[in-house]
């Protein structure tokens, strides 16, 4: 055939031919096929019937006329030459000899019946490494019959000129005549009765690339592509998905309010309609299915040598899985980290107006101006922050003067995500109520320094930036790490020149992302009504058994930190809250005991055995147990906060094997904080138990100073660099080498005290853990004094 060319006769060196998206879709069909990749077939109509089409209705030189007549540098006129341009070519005829060939490879490819087809734009300038040209041009869904499919192509030739895809062309350097459109006919999948969604192999936000992250939804992916619904995510780890574990490390569920649906109007192939609660209260892929597509993202980017973005649909009616195109990731790919930016708001307790997903790392403040349609598009000014329902590919070049998008609706992979991504802006994206709650021409402030959530203040708020280069910090001998509660932050955090995590608090992902006691889900059928068992209830409610609940959660937020690292060590310390805090979770109240001092009561080891909590103790190991023996992630290492005795230290080991985790088994490390007298004074004792220590200088001051650390009244004795603590400090240090133990410390003082950091560092510990605000300060001062101690002769240093 001299115009239409089998998707499996295609391959990637061909996009002169066929356009980026045809030719990616044959190379995976070709390359792919026998690891098991589905992708629907099809066929491709060739450029070389766009410029047949365009010789045939005499259009070329009308086009170029039009085109310079184009004022490239205001785009004052773009509006006028887009309507001319798409005018000619609207008015053109598909010529009879391209009719014929399209309906010979129609019925070469799909049989005799007019089946319904996807009819998809491909430009021979699209879905390049450096411009991806994604949404450029128009694609049409459920074309069903003859003429509806002669139509259609006709429309993507016509959205060649789209005034979107005329500016993309002059933003990127294209002459507009050089580029071609070559038109995809594929065979529909019927998503509509199944989902679909978007997938990245790497994180979209930090470029961490040892991730597949991947969104799904019901119906046609085009809602997701959109961001007219709040899909489901899931973060899938590379390496245990290679190695063949349990790598589905995070998991949320979307609100998926509506669908995109095929109808039996021809006038109208597409419809959206509302989800019920059945859809929106369970997720839209299950994990086989989540594996699956992970391995197929992977096999795709090996075989491009790239990251890649990937469309994905799921057939309601056979179950099947199939990628319906794949093109080059372009804002992070072959980006080198030499320098990172921190936002921080010099206010902390302003209350947001809304919520939603932060897309990018910056702060900005700025006029609002809510956008519903083009028709907006006079009234938006430079510095703008967008809000909308949704954003739309049409909407390009008025985005362009915004600092800051916001929507409603839409996830990370929607297209005010990938817009917002390509501009070097950021964008708080699937707030539900960003519409309602802000008003034209008010000021606000918009915040994406907060981590995994976006937040949007009223008026202009003062923030701090600061810009860091990696190549200015200096390399230690003692290892720095994080102390980290936070795991939405992980992937940002693990770039920073860190060991990995020395202290990962396990209670603020129970308070935070959990919020339920867990006892209170081991014997929730026992619980009498009341308000805190019906939150419990609505909170758990895709889960029969309440104690999965505790596990999933706490398992993922876990793994998420570890994958981060991998294979740098994340210490993990099991819970340590003390019986008052444990009793705000909901449930708790029923089962901690009122204590006139929780400090020095019922906590940390103490708890693990005794049975008031011994089974709640129980889910942290599971939990455990199944990031390092099913997820693979063997870099975790656990840590006993609290443990007084040794006796006590023996019974916690023995209760943790009882629930699968066995100290030495798969290369599980168990350390002990080092934060009461008794550890100090037994270290070497500790140390026959225990793989490694871990000095709580906070509590440890308390305990040998005898201070209440949350009184105000006696808070300035409260001094880490009090003799009697510094005396305990280096006996424990010294008492750790010498049963051959690594010992560290986690705390404040090392960053904010220089000399408190040279004697850490002449003691000889092994590591120093810093919250992540005070790390780069804490390594220059491990930094200044290592140096210092090379100058000292060996007879001076203690």
């Amino acid at each position: 055939m001299k115009y239409c060319i089998p998707f499996s006769e295609i391959r990637n060196d061909d996009v002169s031919k066929v356009g980026g998206k045809n030719a990616s879709l044959g190379e995976m069909i070709h390359s792919l096929k026998e690891a098991g990749v589905q992708v629907p077939d099809g066929f491709a109509l060739t450029a070389q019937a766009w410029r047949a089409f365009l010789e045939s209705n005499s259009i070329t030189k009308a086009l170029e006329e039009t085109l310079k007549q184009l004022d490239t540098l205001s785009l004052d006129n773009l509006a006028e030459i887009g309507r001319t341009c798409r005018q000619l070519i609207r008015t053109g005829n598909l010529p009879a000899e391209i009719r014929e060939e399209i309906r010979n490879a129609f019925g070469q490819t799909f049989g005799s019946e007019w089946i319904p087809v996807a009819v998809r734009s491909s430009a021979t300038a699209e879905d390049l490494p450096d411009a991806s040209f994604a949404g450029q041009h128009e694609s049409y869904l459920n074309v069903h019959g003859e003429e509806a499919l002669f139509q259609a192509v006709q429309k993507c030739y016509v959205s060649l000129y789209n005034d979107r895809a005329i500016k993309y062309r002059i933003d990127n350097g294209f002459d507009h005549m050089q580029v071609a459109l070559s038109v995809g006919i594929q065979r529909m999948v019927r998503s509509d009765r199944g989902s679909a969604g978007v997938a990245f192999t790497l994180d979209p936000e930090t470029g961490f690339k040892n991730l597949v992250y991947l969104t799904s939804s019901w119906g046609l992916g085009e809602n997701v592509v959109q961001g007219a619904v709040n899909p489901d995510e899931f973060y899938v780890w590379k390496q245990g998905l290679t190695q063949g574990h349990q790598s589905i490390i995070s998991r949320k569920c979307g609100s998926k309010e509506n669908k995109m649906i095929y109808s039996d109007d021809p006038d109208q192939p597409i419809v959206r309609i509302e989800t019920g609660p059945q859809e929106r209260n369970v997720y839209s892929l299950n994990d086989r299915e989540v594996t699956q597509l992970a391995d197929w993202c992977l096999k795709i980017e090996n075989l491009y040598d790239l990251p890649m973005d990937i469309e994905w649909a799921k057939d309601g009616i056979s179950g099947a899985l199939y990628i319906l195109q794949a093109r080059p990731e372009t804002v992070h790919k072959g980006a080198t980290q030499i320098s990172i930016k921190e936002f921080r708001l010099k206010a902390d307790d302003t209350v947001p107006l809304c919520k939603g997903k932060a897309v990018g790392r910056a702060v900005a403040s700025g006029r609002v101006c809510i956008v519903n349609s083009l028709a907006d598009a006079p009234r938006v000014q430079n510095g703008d922050i967008i809000v909308a329902d949704i954003t739309n590919p049409d909407w390009n070049a008025l985005l362009r003067k915004a600092v800051s998008i916001v929507t409603n609706k839409g996830g990370r992979t929607s297209h005010a995500s990938i817009v917002a991504r390509e501009l070097g802006i950021h964008a708080v994206v699937g707030t539900g109520d960003a519409t309602d709650k802000l008003r034209d021409g008010q000021i606000v402030t918009v915040s994406c320094a907060e981590g995994d959530e976006g937040l949007v203040y009223d008026g202009k708020l003062d923030w701090e930036t600061t810009e860091i280069r990696l190549t200015d910090i200096p390399q230690t001998h003692t290892k720095p790490m994080f102390i980290l509660a936070d795991p939405e932050k992980a992937f940002l955090l693990a770039q920073y020149p860190s060991e990995g995590v020395g202290l990962l608090r396990m209670e603020f992902i129970i308070s935070n992302s959990i919020r339920i006691h867990p006892m209170a889900l081991v014997r929730f059928e026992d619980l009498p009504d009341s308000n805190d068992r019906r939150a419990i209830a609505a909170i758990t409610t895709a889960y029969p058994d309440k104690a999965r609940y505790f596990i999933e959660k706490l398992s993922e937020s876990v793994a998420m930190v570890a994958a981060a690292f991998y294979p740098r060590e994340v210490i993990v310390r099991m819970s340590d809250f003390k019986t008052n805090e444990y009793a705000s979770l909901l449930g708790g109240s029923l089962f901690e005991p009122e204590e006139e001092n929780p400090m020095l009561g019922f906590r940390g080891a103490s708890r693990y055995y005794h049975p008031r909590y011994r089974d709640g103790f129980g889910l942290e190991c599971e939990a455990m147990r199944q990031v390092r023996d099913e997820m693979g992630l063997t870099n975790v290492k656990l840590m006993i906060p609290f443990c007084r005795t040794l006796e006590e230290g023996r019974k916690v080991l023995e209760t943790m094997s009882s629930f699968g985790l066995t100290r030495g088994q798969n290369g599980l490390e168990v350390y002990v904080m080092a934060e009461i007298p008794s550890n100090v004074i037994l270290a070497r004792q500790f140390a026959e138990i225990f793989d490694g220590f871990s000095i709580g200088s906070n509590d440890l001051t308390q305990l040998t100073l005898g201070i209440d650390r949350d009184s105000a009244i006696i808070s300035e004795l409260f001094d880490e660099n009090n003799q009697a603590v510094r005396d305990m400090l280096s006996q424990v240090i010294r008492s750790a080498h010498a049963g051959g133990r690594p010992i560290g410390l986690c705390g404040q003082a090392p960053s904010d005290y220089p000399a408190f950091a040279g004697f850490l560092v002449e003691r000889g510990i092994d590591s120093v853990s810093f919250t992540p605000d005070a790390l780069l300060r804490g390594i220059q001062n491990i930094h200044m004094a290592e140096e210092k101690l090379k100058q000292m002769p060996p007879a001076a240093r203690t």
